[in-house]
């Protein structure tokens, strides 16, 4: 269906009905609500860290919160694809801004 909406959107001919695009945006609009909440619950976690321990270095491997761990390093992962202008980074200029003010 993606495709198939990829297609429409570029001006080819497709067979995708317009009930089966709204369905498609609704679907990327909650994905890209739960993907935020997520982003914001694991900034959440960083602050708790970072006011617990006075610095944002959470190592990849953090035993009392794996999660929060892994978050970080991906963070920083995604902020190398970035400055490298990989389009897979998930990395947002607002996102380097409020990461820096914690001394990311």
């Amino acid at each position: 269906q993606r495709y198939n909406n990829k297609i429409y959107h570029n001006g080819d001919t497709s067979n995708i009905t317009e009930n089966q695009i709204q369905l498609l945006n609704n679907v990327d609009v909650e994905s890209e609500g739960r993907r935020f909440k997520l982003w914001e619950g694991s900034y959440e976690e960083l602050m708790s860290f970072l006011r617990k321990f006075g610095h944002a270095r959470v190592p990849a491997k953090y035993p009392p919160n794996p999660s929060l761990g892994i978050w970080v390093s991906n963070q920083r992962q995604n902020y190398k694809r970035y400055l490298k202008g990989d389009p897979s980074s998930k990395m947002t200029e607002d996102r380097i801004l409020r990461l820096n003010k914690l001394g990311f």
